[in-house]
């Protein structure tokens, strides 16, 4: 999910609202109503590189729609900086879109609302059924044992970019499969001004999507089974302590990016600054910055040991967009019909091509644009080795309470300051008493 997120999302909890109810007569089974069949607003998150951008790739999908199904759609795309506020404020006001976009990791923390619509069996055979899906991918879209909150829209994983050229000048011929070799590998390359691996050390979302994959790789889960913060655990430091030793310890990381959150990272790998980033879907941002495609690579994110796959083998978190709709819409059989056409095998390969995504809908797939070798990488981690965060009503308080931490003893690292495993433990544990204050 690229964005960063709002401060609101702290608030996010059940007590936002109990349960949301319907606006008007005539309701359906699903809460909803089918008082206005003939038009619907759609909130659509903000994913190219411009507002316009997205208006202009998205209006001539939803004349299609219309055309179909009689249906106006009207749209409004919501920059990342005020969705979440956006919806906070329709949960408990009722008047909100009938469709809309949400990160992926809300998915759990909105549905202990009651304020979308559940997808269970009946809902997904009405847009042509659940398997239609990736399971890493509608894993993401609520907690585990009830309906989906969500319907995948867009989907993404993490992969390891690398310069080539100056892996060839540092003699290294291939990219790192464990973390021990980029470690290694790192030495060579941190030299005369320029450095090996890049960080987003002030980007909260970026800090827990980074240390929650080495939190699986060490068998912390950050919750336990009841759902309760579990962030002191072996697995849990040792993940943080890893992802941080980059700069403290292995000094492969620059001090600066201790300050970094708006994507700097990417400047520095386009400019050849830094020789290696972790990033979701980065090949446009390189094209915009002047790269070629040859003058990088891509491969799936570092392990242990061995190859990616599940368990303490993942190497990557659940990335993407889920596609939601408020229970009290006033057109719930049109609503449907929308993520229906939206998630349709035809519209998944045009809107996902559009916007270097990998399609959430397996027959999606087989188109031969997600078999260049970026999008490739993503796809098959998507499969095989991602893992979604925590699916827990107070996910949205872990991301900020942990990456806070994480933020924090970056600056400490940058600042010369020892970052020992007493000090991330303690860090972890302020983060875990602001959780249950």
């Amino acid at each position: 999910m690229r964005h960063l997120r709002a401060a609101a999302a702290i608030t996010l909890a059940a007590s936002v609202v109990a349960g949301v109810t319907a606006c008007g007569g005539g309701t359906s089974s699903d809460g909803g109503s089918n008082e206005s069949p003939k038009t619907l607003t759609y909130w659509a998150s903000n994913q190219g590189p411009s507002i316009e951008a997205d208006k202009k790739i998205l209006t001539p999908e939803l004349k299609k729609f219309e055309k179909e199904t009689g249906i106006k759609v009207k749209l409004e795309v919501v920059p990342w900086a005020d969705l979440l506020n956006r919806i906070l404020a329709a949960t408990t006001s009722g008047q909100g879109p009938d469709v809309l976009n949400i990160g992926n990791t809300w998915s759990a923390s909105l549905q202990s609302t009651g304020a979308l619509l559940p997808w269970d069996d009946e809902n997904f055979e009405a847009i042509g059924g659940r398997d239609r899906f990736i399971d890493s991918a509608v894993a993401s879209a609520g907690k585990e044992g009830e309906p989906p909150a969500a319907v995948p829209l867009y989907s993404l994983s993490y992969a390891l970019y690398y310069n080539k050229k100056m892996f060839a000048d540092a003699g290294i011929t291939a990219p790192p499969a464990t973390w021990d070799q980029l470690v290694e590998d790192g030495r060579k390359l941190s030299k005369d001004g320029k450095w090996a691996l890049g960080a987003e050390g002030s980007n909260l979302s970026n800090n827990i999507h980074q240390t929650f994959v080495l939190g699986q790789q060490h068998g912390a889960d950050f919750f336990d089974e009841q759902g309760k913060a579990d962030f002191t655990s072996d697995g849990a430091v040792a993940a943080v302590k890893q992802y941080v030793d980059f700069m403290a310890k292995d000094r492969i990381i620059a001090p600066g990016n201790a300050e970094y959150a708006q994507n700097q990272s990417l400047t520095d790998f386009a400019k050849g600054r830094t020789a290696m980033v972790l990033w979701q879907a980065a090949a446009t941002t390189f094209a915009a910055q002047g790269m070629k495609p040859e003058d990088w690579g891509v491969a799936p994110v570092p392990v242990p040991a061995g190859a990616p796959g599940a368990g303490k083998q993942t190497n990557s978190m659940v990335a993407g967009i889920n596609m939601a709709v408020f229970r009290n819409t006033r057109n719930i059989d049109g609503a449907k019909k929308f993520v229906k056409f939206m998630t349709s095998d035809a519209e998944q390969k045009i809107l996902c091509k559009t916007y270097g995504s990998i399609p959430p809908v397996k027959a999606a797939q087989s188109d031969p644009a997600f078999a260049a070798p970026e999008l490739k990488v993503l796809r098959d981690t998507l499969a095989t080795s991602a893992a979604p965060l925590p699916q827990v009503p107070n996910e949205s308080q872990f991301e900020t309470a942990v990456g806070t931490a994480v933020k924090e003893l970056f600056a400490d690292a940058a600042a010369g300051n020892p970052v020992t495993t007493e000090s991330v433990k303690a860090r972890l544990e302020k983060a875990q008493q602001t959780m249950q204050s």
